[in-house]
């Protein structure tokens, strides 16, 4: 579900990579602009959602633009990725723009390695 949208301006998907590991999946995800305080991460009910807030370009009211291509607004992306992880152990960090998320995977979805005993 994505968050009440209080003010006008443009929204924007991030481009984001998501890798899978023994213990968890890595979601990295590009929010130039957002600082940590201004990022909102939610799971729930096997929903990861991001909402990202960033604060418009500030321009002098004499600013006249002969070409203007760079966009700002905020950003949005969510992903139905199940009940597999660990919601309790999940981390996030932001640096540079780039918002990385931990989602450690649950006991239950972990492959269990079977021993095998010589008779």
């Amino acid at each position: 579900m994505q968050p009440e949208r209080v003010r006008g301006g443009s929204t924007y998907t991030p481009a984001v990579d998501i890798s899978e590991g023994p213990d968890e999946w890595l979601l990295v995800a590009d929010v130039p602009g957002a600082t940590a305080q201004d990022i909102d991460v939610r799971y729930e009910k096997g929903e990861l959602s991001i909402y990202a807030r960033v604060e418009p370009r500030r321009t002098h009211e004499n600013t006249r633009y002969w070409l203007r291509e760079y966009g700002v607004g905020d950003y949005y992306r969510c992903f139905q990725i199940g009940e597999g992880i660990d919601p309790g152990q999940i981390q996030a960090e932001v640096t540079n723009g780039v918002l990385t998320l931990h989602l450690p995977k649950s006991e239950a979805v972990k492959p269990k390695r079977i021993l095998v005993k010589s008779v």
